[in-house]
């Protein structure tokens, strides 16, 4: 069943609120708020894949070859991975301007063209 929410909508300016006031705090206009209906759907319950009865676990329980990974076709990035990309994964790459992070994350995404989404966002498409 849609909830339904109602707001006071300043018809100068756009600018909305909770409550009917007679003076816009925006656009300083007089008796220009008008009531609006919002009706909101219900939200769908999304599988995340995680069990929502979880409960703590200790790190050195956890096996870590449970995991399907990628092989990234570099062993020293496979290494700092910890065995390779993980699926469904971000990996935020940090460093000093000029050390190579756009090259190596380049690189990377060449190989897995299919499988990876590069973001920048300090370059423009010809970089």
């Amino acid at each position: 069943m849609a909830k339904t929410k109602t707001v006071y909508v300043c018809q100068n300016c756009g600018t909305d609120s909770p409550k009917w006031i007679g003076k816009c705090n925006s656009c300083g206009e007089w008796n220009t708020y008008v009531e609006q209906v919002i009706h909101k759907s219900p939200s769908r319950n999304i599988d995340t894949g995680v069990s929502q009865k979880s409960s703590p676990e200790k790190l050195n329980e956890i096996k870590s070859d449970q995991l399907q990974r990628y092989d990234m076709k570099y062993a020293e990035v496979n290494r700092v991975l910890g065995g390779g990309l993980v699926p469904g994964s971000v990996v935020l790459i940090g460093g000093e301007p000029g050390i190579g992070k756009s090259t190596l994350a380049l690189q990377l995404a060449m190989r897995f063209e299919n499988l990876t989404l590069y973001v920048s966002g300090e370059e423009s498409g010809q970089q």
